[in-house]
């Protein structure tokens, strides 16, 4: 038996430079689809004119009402509730931009300080606010 001598085939090469130009060519188009997908989604907020910011009358202060354990205080005076409402109703009709503020003592309880902010509120409306530090 005779065997053939057969030289060996050379193995066969792979050619990776198309196969790197279709990889890239898919790379490029999913970033191209992916940004026309995700665009910015804003809102727009309207912004006031320098015209508008002139207006604001800084003459006009706020009613300062505190509420201490020792009663309701306007100013360095000691009021009553009744006595109370009547000022803040004769200060809002006075003036139209004005505001009241209610300052709190800390240390008195939650329920009185809303019973008399929902009083307050009842005649200021949204023009009557609680005092943060």
């Amino acid at each position: 038996m005779q065997f053939r001598n057969r030289e060996q085939a050379p193995l066969p090469e792979i050619n990776l430079i198309p196969m790197l130009n279709v990889m890239m060519g898919i790379l490029a188009f999913f970033v191209m689809i992916t940004m026309n997908l995700t665009t910015q989604q804003g809102v727009e907020v309207p912004l006031p004119d320098r015209a508008e910011n002139t207006s604001v009358q800084p003459d006009i202060y706020p009613l300062i009402v505190d509420l201490m354990p020792q009663g309701i205080m306007l100013g360095e005076q000691s009021i009553e509730e009744a006595q109370l409402l009547q000022e803040i109703q004769n200060y809002l009709t006075s003036n139209e931009a004005g505001m009241v503020v209610l300052q709190v003592d800390p240390q008195l309880p939650y329920d009185r300080v809303v019973q008399l902010l929902g009083t307050m509120k009842e005649i200021g409306g949204d023009r009557v606010s609680l005092a943060i530090d």
